[in-house]
């Protein structure tokens, strides 16, 4: 069975850096066809992809987030990290690691981790 989980602080000062930690089990993040996301959800609005890492170590971010969005992984440990720089109350959400499937140009997501919820504050 596979399984993603979330760590990190639920709590983050404006103008810091978040860094959230996503494990996996039950699977390898080297495996192709797969991309491993990150995906957040502010409260009272809908879900907005973060960016993801692929089979080979390639990132791909949004576009709007893509300055300051940062993502790695270490396969020693089947992790991957996101790091969002200089947050801002606006980025406080419910943060979800995710595998997504690819599948010829489209895919799905097949697995999310729980969610972890992060604020941002002073």
């Amino acid at each position: 069975q596979v399984q993603l989980q979330e760590s990190g602080p639920g709590l983050v000062k404006p103008s810091q850096t978040l860094s959230l930690t996503c494990t996996v089990s039950g699977a390898s993040i080297t495996t192709s066809s797969y991309h491993w996301s990150w995906i957040r959800q502010p409260p009272g609005k809908g879900l907005e992809w973060v960016g993801a890492i692929t089979s080979s170590g390639t990132t791909d971010h949004n576009a709007s987030l893509k300055s300051r969005t940062s993502i790695s992984r270490d396969t020693s440990k089947m992790q991957f990290t996101l790091q969002l720089s200089s947050v801002t109350p606006e980025d406080t959400a419910v943060y979800y690691c995710a595998r997504r499937r690819e599948i010829g140009a489209g895919g799905f997501f097949d697995y999310w981790g729980q969610g972890t919820q992060v604020t941002v504050s002073s």
